[in-house]
Order: structure tokens, then sequence, then C-alpha cells
């Protein structure tokens, strides 16, 4: 198993973890009695769009070809995650996985694995009108669009391109193929689409999308988060209930990272999720997969686990197995947004996955 840190400090208010001896479970269980069953699959680190919150205009450098997983390669861990540690929810990330070459294909192959995990998508709508129905024939089952606004000149300032046509054209393939519920996630900046959150509200009840708004988080290319400029949960919350009666929703949350709302009493209803603000750490059930083979604990891990280089090694399976449950072992309590010494990931969201 190798290890790679990436530079973010050790926060002592959190104990060692790890410390305990793993028990001998087959599930990626870690010290703090939480399940991981969840896992976030970044298929490419390139993108299409250069969204101004998550990557500068001219783009990245993105990972070498030699370093992304193949899909025997992918393929393999998601069979083993599936198979020996209790992954039940496979979600596609990016970049933008819809440029990963051959994604029918590779869906097809997650789709018949057994036990079936529900797979989902998470996109920027680019391209989706032409493959959504395609998407859904191959297995897919529900699909995430990221729309930040409704509105056409807001788009292109934000995400630096003229295609909000496209996205919302995304949208309308995807709900007439099937893959239900159609969530949109999208993130308020200040300053430029505040205004949009009524909004995007309005056009999501319209079209029985399910709106989900982003506390925006310290994973910018640039590292230019700053907290004063975030739009927080209550603040979203504030802007909706000027036009909206927002109640609490009666479905368990459970591990869900949104907080939902019924609007104007439902069955319509709103999501906030708040990883800066309100933290559902203790509830996290999540495991990430890097494009170049890398597992994380958490987005903001301090270190990641390199499986490409066993899998490329001649690993056996539950070698692989193993240095995957020793990595979620070792998750912290918290992501330390808010402790004094927090440091931002070298990663961006982009190579990460989302």
């Amino acid at each position: 198993m190798t290890a790679v840190n990436l530079g973010l400090p050790h926060v002592p208010s959190v104990s060692s973890p790890g410390s305990a001896p793993r028990p001998d479970n087959p599930a990626l269980i870690d010290t703090f009695g939480r399940v991981a069953t969840d896992l976030r699959v970044s298929l490419t680190d390139k993108c299409n769009l250069r969204c101004t919150y998550c990557m500068p205009a001219e783009g990245l450098d993105w990972m070498p070809g030699r370093e992304i997983l193949s899909d025997e390669e992918m393929l393999r861990l998601l069979r083993i995650s599936v198979e020996r540690l209790g992954v039940t929810d496979i979600r596609l990330t990016g970049g933008e996985p819809m440029l990963r070459p051959g994604l029918e294909g590779l869906i097809g192959e997650v789709a018949a694995l057994r036990p079936r995990p529900r797979l989902s998508m998470t996109t920027n709508g680019i391209g989706l009108a032409k493959r959504a129905a395609g998407l859904a024939a191959a297995g897919l089952d529900r699909i995430n669009v990221s729309l930040d606004t409704v509105d056409a000149e807001i788009f292109q300032r934000i995400t630096r391109r003229d295609r909000l046509s496209h996205v919302l054209a995304g949208l309308a393939a995807a709900a007439d193929a099937g893959l239900a519920p159609v969530k949109v996630n999208a993130v308020l900046l200040r300053g430029i689409n505040e205004s949009e959150a009524v909004p995007l509200l309005r056009f999501c009840l319209e079209h029985d999308y399910h709106l989900r708004f982003i506390e925006q988080m310290p994973l910018d290319a640039q590292h230019g988060w700053n907290r004063g400029e975030m739009v927080t949960a209550a603040e979203i919350l504030d802007l909706l209930r000027a036009e909206f009666t927002l109640s609490p929703s009666p479905d368990a949350r459970g591990g869900a990272p949104a907080e939902r709302w019924l609007v104007d009493g439902g069955p319509g209803d709103v999501g906030v999720i708040a990883s800066v603000t309100r933290p559902f750490c203790s509830a996290c059930e999540r495991t990430r997969l890097t494009a170049d083979g890398a597992i994380r604990s958490c987005l903001f891990s301090n270190d990641e686990t390199d499986l490409r280089a066993l899998v490329r090694a001649g690993a056996r399976d539950e070698e692989v197995a193993d240095a995957w449950r020793a990595t979620m072992w070792g998750k912290l309590a918290g992501h330390e947004i808010n402790e004094a010494g927090f440091a931002q990931p070298i990663r961006p969201m982009s190579a990460i996955g989302g």
C-alpha cells in the first residue's frame, strides 16, 4: 500500500484515527463507527467548462493518459468494491464524466456487477441531450446536473462558455429517458448569482427537478476560496423564504448530504448541502476513487492510497481490498474546515471527483 501525503496539517483536536486494531470486518468501517457504502468515482479530471469557482480560464494541466486507470483497471476496482467491500451505490463524476471515451460501455459493465449497485452520475449536462437515452439504456439509474443559473448571461459569466441552452436540453432529455429523479446541483456565488436562488427553484419545481444548493467549498484550483465570500446555507434559506414557505422534510435524512425542505407544503422540495457551516461528517458513508487510482477517505483527506500501483504490480484482489479497508479505517472524524490550521487540499475538485 502506497500512501501519498498531500501536505495538509494534522489537526490535534481529533484523536489519532486507526490506533485501535481493526476488527475482522470486510466492510469499509472506520474508528468512529461509520460504514462507507457510497463510492464516488472520478472518470477523468478533464472538463469542457471553466467555472470560475473551480478552475482558471485557461484550464489545468490534465493528467497524462498513462496515469488514468484503464477501463479494465477501473472495472476491477469497482468489482472489488462491490463484491468484497459492501459498496451499494456508485456515482460517476469528473471533471466531466461524459468526456471519458466509451462511457456507455463502462456503465454497462458496472451495471452488470453483482450484487448490482445503484448507479448515478454527476455531469455539467453538455452533450447530455444526445446521450441521455443511451446512458439510461446502458444501465445508468439517475443523474445530477450542475446548474448555477437559468440566466444565459450569468451562466456565461460563471462557466466562461455560452452553453446554457445545451444544459437545459440535457435536463429535459434526462427526464424523458427516465433518469429520475433528475437532480440539479447549484452553487451560489456572492455578488454573482445570489439573485438566482428563487428563479432556480421556480424552474426546478416547474419541471419536477430536485434542486440542491451546495455551499461553495475550498476545492478550487486557484486556492482563492474565501469564507467571507461564501453564501451560507442560512443565507440561501433566507433568500428562498422571501418567496416560499419552507418546512422540514419528514423523510429521514440518513447519510444524505442534503438537508431537505418541503416547498409551500410540498410535494416539491429543495435541499441545502451545508458542507462548511453545518458539517454532516458524523453520518458520512462515502469513499472516493480518483481517475488515477487513488483512494481518498474524504474530500479533504490528509493523504490518499495509490491502488493503481498495487493493481499494476499484480496484487491479488484481497490485497487491494485490504489497502482500501486500511485507508477508510484511518478516516478522521471530520473534514476540519472549521478548525484552526486547516489547509486546502492540493488537488482541486476536478481531480478528486465530486
